[in-house]
C-alpha cells in the first residue's frame, strides 16, 4: 500500500499546484512526490470517505439528430436488468445530380442499399473461387472471386439472426440541424421496400477476369447489401425525369421524404454503423442510340446519403419487469443501493460528496495540515447483478453539476479544465480488473475536492455525473466541449454497487493526503 501511495503522489503532485507540502523550489520533476516520504519530511496516507451515489432518470430520451450521430445504432436487445432496447434509424436521401438524364427508355434492374457496420478487422475469413463465372453485360466471363468476411462488433446476444427491413418515411424530416429526441415517432409506410436476413457478418468481394486479371466487380468496403424494390424507384425516380420532383433538393426531399431502417426482432444485439458512409445505388439500362446498332448498356446512379441529409436515431424501450423499473431514483440524501448506467438515453449516475465528508476533510486539513494530493471516486460493478458475458464498459464521461443563482450548470470538472495536458495526467478515469468480476473504476476528482476543502469553493448543490460514452475531440485533439460526447450511440450498460452501508464495494471517495 505504501508503494501505491508513493507512486500516486509522485504522479499527482506534479500536476496539483499550490500544495502546502511542496516546499522545495527546485526539485527534480520525477521525484517531486517522493520527497514527501524522504528523511521523515512527511507521511503519505490514503483514507476512504463516504459519498452519496444515486440514479438519474433521463426518461429514455436523448438528442439523436445528425450532429449527435457520428455513428448510428441498429438492432434490439433484451435483458433483465435494463429491459428491452430497440434501435431504428431514419435518413433523408438526395440526388447526387439534379435534373438527371437517365437516357431513353430507362428501366431499373436493381437497387441496393449498403450499410457499413463497425467490424473486427483483425478477424477475417477468406474464401476463393477460382472457377467463378461472371455474368457480364456481354456474356459470361471466366473469373476468380475472393470474399473476405468479418464479424460485426455487437453488443448483446451475438449469435442471433436479425431481419433488417427498410420502409419509406411519410413524414417530412426537417433540417439536419434541427433538434430531435430519440423517442420521437415519425410516420412511415408499412409496405416494406427491402429486407435482409443478417447473420452478424459483413464481406468485401473482388471479382477479377482470368484472362488478364482486370477487375470485373469490386466491393472493397465490407457492408450489408440490402436489395430494394426496383418498381418503387422506377416510379419515383425514372418516371419523374424532367419533372419538378427531380429539379432541386427542396422538391426532392418532399417527394421522397426518407428511409427508415429497423429490425423485426425484439431481442438479439445492437451494432453500430457509419451514417455518412451509407450508399444507395440504382442499376438500370437505357437505349444508346448514337451507335449502330443501338445497344442497351447498364448504368448506375448513386444517391447522396451523407452529412447534408437529416439523420435520426430512434430508440424504443420496454422496462416492464426489469430491475431498473423498480430502482431508487434521484435520492441525493440517501443514495441508491444499486446504480444503473446505460447509453442511448438510459440512466446516468450521480455522486455527491456530502457536507459531513467535506467537513471531515477540512478538519483534517486544519488540524494536521493534511494537504490533498490525490482524490478519486471508486465505483464497482455489481458482482451478482452484473455477472454476465457482456463486455464491461470502457468509455465514460464525467461532468460536474452545480447550481448558482438558481441556475443549474453542467460542465467539465476542475480536473479536466486544469490538468488535462499536464505531465502525469493521462485520463479522467482509470479501469481495473476489466476481465474480472467485479471490475472497478476510479474517477479523478483531486482538483475539484481541493477547491472545496483547501479553497473557498462552495459544496452546496454540487455533484458529479457519470454517463456512458466518451468526450469528442476537435481536429487538433482538444476536447470539443462538455456537450459533445458519444453517449447518443454508446450501446454499453452496467449495474454498479451504490450506497450500501457495510459493503466494501460501495461507492467511496478515496483521498491520498500528506502531512509533515
Amino acid at each position: 500500500m505504501t508503494h501505491t501511495i508513493k507512486k500516486a503522489i509522485t504522479v499527482l503532485s506534479m500536476v496539483i499546484f499550490g500544495s502546502v507540502l511542496l516546499y522545495n523550489c527546485e526539485p527534480d520533476a520525477d521525484s517531486l512526490g517522493e520527497q514527501l516520504f524522504l528523511d521523515g519530511a512527511a507521511q503519505g496516507n490514503e483514507k476512504s470517505f463516504e459519498v452519496v451515489a444515486f440514479n438519474i432518470d433521463n426518461n429514455d430520451s436523448i438528442r439523436t439528430e445528425a450532429s449527435k450521430l457520428s455513428s448510428a445504432v441498429l438492432g434490439a436487445f433484451d435483458e433483465p436488468q435494463f429491459g428491452r432496447q430497440k434501435a431504428s434509424y431514419l435518413t433523408q436521401l438526395r440526388l447526387s445530380t439534379y435534373d438527371p438524364d437517365f437516357g431513353a427508355n430507362a428501366v431499373v434492374d436493381s437497387v441496393v442499399l449498403v450499410m457499413k457496420p463497425t467490424y473486427a478487422s483483425d478477424s477475417v475469413t477468406t474464401t476463393t473461387d477460382e472457377s467463378f463465372v461472371f455474368a457480364g453485360v456481354d456474356g459470361n466471363v471466366d473469373a476468380k472471386k475472393v470474399v473476405n468476411t468479418y464479424p460485426v462488433v455487437k453488443y448483446g446476444k451475438a449469435k442471433k439472426t436479425l431481419n433488417i427491413k427498410v420502409n419509406e418515411v411519410t413524414e417530412f424530416l426537417k433540417s439536419s440541424s434541427d433538434t430531435v429526441k430519440s423517442n420521437q415517432a415519425f410516420a412511415f409506410d408499412p409496405t416494406v421496400l427491402g429486407s435482409k436476413e443478417f447473420k452478424g457478418k459483413v464481406s468485401s468481394v473482388t471479382i477479377t477476369k482470368d484472362s488478364d486479371g482486370s477487375a470485373l466487380f469490386t466491393a472493397s468496403s465490407p457492408g450489408i447489401r440490402i436489395p430494394l424494390d426496383k418498381t418503387f424507384f422506377q416510379n419515383k425516380i425514372i418516371a419523374k425525369k424532367d419533372q419538378p420532383e427531380l429539379q432541386d433538393a427542396s422538391n426532392f426531399i418532399r417527394h421522397i421524404r426518407g428511409l427508415r431502417i429497423s429490425v423485426e426482432e425484439t431481442d438479439g444485439y445492437l451494432f453500430q454503423f457509419s451514417p455518412n458512409d451509407m450508399e444507395l445505388i440504382m442499376y438500370y439500362k437505357y437505349d444508346k442510340t448514337d451507335v449502330t446498332p443501338a445497344t442497351r448498356p447498364q448504368a448506375t446512379y448513386t444517391f447522396a446519403l451523407g452529412s447534408a441529409n437529416t439523420h435520426i436515431g430512434q430508440y424504443e424501450y420496454n422496462r416492464t419487469g426489469s430491475a431498473w423499473s423498480s430502482a431508487t431514483i434521484g435520492d441525493q440524501n440517501n443514495g441508491a443501493p444499486k446504480l444503473f448506467l446505460q447509453g442511448m438515453g438510459g440512466p446516468s449516475i450521480g455522486v455527491k460528496i456530502p457536507d459531513a465528508t467535506i467537513n471531515e476533510l477540512k478538519q483534517l486539513y486544519q488540524d494536521k495540515k493534511a494537504a490533498i494530493i490525490g482524490a478519486k471516486i471508486r465505483i464497482y460493478t455489481d458482482p451478482v447483478d452484473w455477472n454476465n458475458n457482456y463486455a464491461k464498459p470502457t468509455a465514460f464521461t464525467f461532468l460536474q453539476k452545480d447550481k448558482k443563482d438558481n441556475k443549474t450548470t453542467t460542465g467539465f470538472t476542475a480536473d479536466v479544465l486544469n490538468l488535462i495536458g499536464s505531465p502525469g495526467f493521462s485520463s479522467i478515469y482509470k479501469i481495473y480488473d476489466l476481465d474480472k468480476n467485479p471490475t472497478y473504476y476510479e474517477f479523478i476528482v483531486t482538483k475539484s475536492v481541493k477547491n472545496i476543502v483547501e479553497g473557498e469553493e462552495s459544496n452546496a448543490a454540487k455533484y458529479f455525473r457519470i454517463d456512458m460514452g466518451s468526450f469528442q475531440s476537435n481536429t487538433d485533439g482538444t476536447l470539443a466541449g462538455a456537450r459533445f460526447t458519444s453517449r447518443a450511440y454508446n450501446t454499453s450498460r452496467a449495474v454498479f454497487v451504490g450506497s450500501q452501508a457495510g459493503n466494501a464495494n460501495r461507492v467511496q471517495l478515496k483521498v491520498i493526503y500528506g502531512t509533515k
